[in-house]
């Protein structure tokens, strides 16, 4: 591993070579016999490889060599960029034909999976051949925000808190179910595993307890620092929440999460969900809440604690600001989905403008803790449980660091948030996607070229939505449609 591909780009730290070092030996101890090189796309997909582990310690020194192929599809795997013109239908030289990528495993993630054993999974960070970071990949721009933020002296800490919907499956996958390039098949038959608007009824969880009882012990296994499960308002809607960890691992957590919930679910009879607002009787629009403090980056002090009576320290109470001056403008990231728009209501104990206060679950940004309290923190509450973790993390930190960076003040708290004067939040991706393209902050942030591409490949779902509707004569306002169903219900 010392000559290799990784090596002589400078990729790892000392503790990734010391972790690939004990990725081995697990390996050889654990009798793995595939592991998966996952990789993590703009839709917050988990994509992957399996390999043996010949090839995978091959991968250790110089990654692994993949097509660009899907990074140009949408989230039904149309294509959206004509990869085989002159830069690649994006203009970009290093795009033109679906070059390789190079992926290269990121070590101190590498988890043997307790629901399929003898197989292994490790997260990856995709190259270009020369060492280069790969345009697109959430991971690398997430890595940029979070260096942003070590050059300041602080590092960000996220908490998750996800709702997500679990239905009984009531039957295999037909005919209906396969897809075709830009058009998602039908999924299986549900039914809901409880009545629902039984807020945290013990009774109702118990009916799903023995799949409870096997998420958590595959949760611990994966060391996720799962804390709680929460039976929720809809039919089948659960919460879970984690313990807070540096940002950079919270995102892979909840990568690894989603997938984990979705594969252990199948398995066991089920379907888990994280589509925002799934159509069906009971059913009730779920979100992601993201926990998020500053500590100091030598102390690991919270930079948020107020000293006083005040909400936030001044330094929390300029990132608190950042966040409410970005907010419009990056909802896309957040809130990547046609369906995540359905949640925005007023009273809904979702937001619907931009607003804060203390300890209120109406508006957009809920401040936790006070006047001593370690835990002191900032709740977003805008975020929909299928968007990419690394993509919304990013965005709120940048958003924040800016709010320092320029000493910003917000605007006084809401107690009654649905009727105060606040901006509102976007009622449609359509409308999130303009406010996106007009922000100098995020094309700066997260630079013209990923956000070009994320536009692109977000308008092209729209594009399919929109013809949905005309073909059909569908009234998207009499509910959720087919086509979100379809699209979104069992793919997220």
């Amino acid at each position: 591993m010392q000559d290799g591909f990784i090596a002589r780009h400078g990729l790892w730290s000392d503790a990734q070579q010391a972790a690939a070092e004990l990725a081995l030996a697990r390996i050889r101890d654990a009798d793995i016999r595939l592991i998966r090189l996952v990789w993590c796309d703009t839709h917050g997909w988990t994509r992957a490889r399996t390999v043996t582990p010949s090839a995978f310690r091959a991968a250790l020194a110089d990654g692994y060599s993949i097509g660009a192929g899907s990074w140009s599809l949408d989230a039904a795997g149309g294509r959206v960029f004509q990869t085989f013109t002159k830069g690649g239908g994006m203009g970009l030289p290093e795009m033109t034909g679906s070059p390789n990528l190079i992926l290269v495993p990121d070590p101190e993630t590498f988890r043997p999976l307790p629901w399929a054993p003898g197989v292994a999974m490790i997260l990856c960070d995709d190259y270009f051949r020369d060492g280069r970071p790969f345009f697109f990949s959430p991971r690398h721009l997430l890595r940029r925000v979070l260096t942003s933020a070590a050059d300041r002296g602080v590092a960000p800490v996220i908490g998750l808190e996800v709702e997500w919907t679990l239905m009984r499956r009531m039957n295999g996958d037909g005919d209906d179910a396969v897809n075709q390039p830009g058009r998602r098949g039908a999924p299986p038959a549900t039914a809901p595993v409880e009545p629902g608007f039984s807020y945290d009824s013990e009774t109702y969880l118990d009916r799903v307890q023995p799949l409870i009882s096997t998420l958590a012990d595959h949760y611990s296994a994966l060391d996720l620092g799962l804390r709680s499960f929460d039976n929720e308002l809809g039919a089948g809607q659960l919460e879970c929440t984690f313990d807070p960890k540096p940002a950079w691992n919270a995102a892979a957590d909840f990568l690894i999460f989603r997938s984990a919930t979705r594969q252990i679910a199948r398995r066991e009879g089920y379907l888990a969900s994280f589509m925002t607002f799934p159509d069906g009787p009971g059913l009730f629009p779920s979100g992601w809440h993201l926990h998020l403090s500053l500590t100091d980056a030598e102390t690991g002090r919270n930079l948020f604690t107020p000293d006083g009576d005040a909400a936030l320290s001044p330094t929390g109470m300029s990132f608190l600001a950042g966040q409410l001056a970005h907010a419009r403008n990056g909802i896309a990231f957040s809130a990547p989905t046609v369906n995540g728009y359905r949640r925005f209501r007023a009273n809904s104990l979702a937001p619907d403008r931009v607003a804060w206060n203390v300890e209120h679950r109406g508006v957009m940004l809920r401040v936790l803790g006070g006047a001593g309290s370690t835990a002191t923190r900032i709740e977003n509450r805008v975020g929909e449980p299928a968007a990419n973790p690394y993509l919304a993390m990013a965005a709120q930190i940048a958003a924040g660091l800016d709010g320092i960076a320029r000493a910003l003040q917000p605007f006084p708290p809401d107690d009654e948030p649905y009727q105060s004067d606040r901006e509102m939040l976007p009622t449609s991706l359509s409308d999130a996607l303009d406010l996106l393209e007009g922000s100098d902050f995020f094309r700066d942030a997260f630079g013209d070229t990923y956000l070009t591409y994320f536009l692109r490949m977000k308008r092209a779902e729209i594009s399919r939505y929109q013809a949905f509707l005309s073909e059909t004569g569908t009234d998207p306002d009499a509910g959720v449609t087919d086509w979100e169903t379809n699209e979104y219900f069992d793919a997220f």
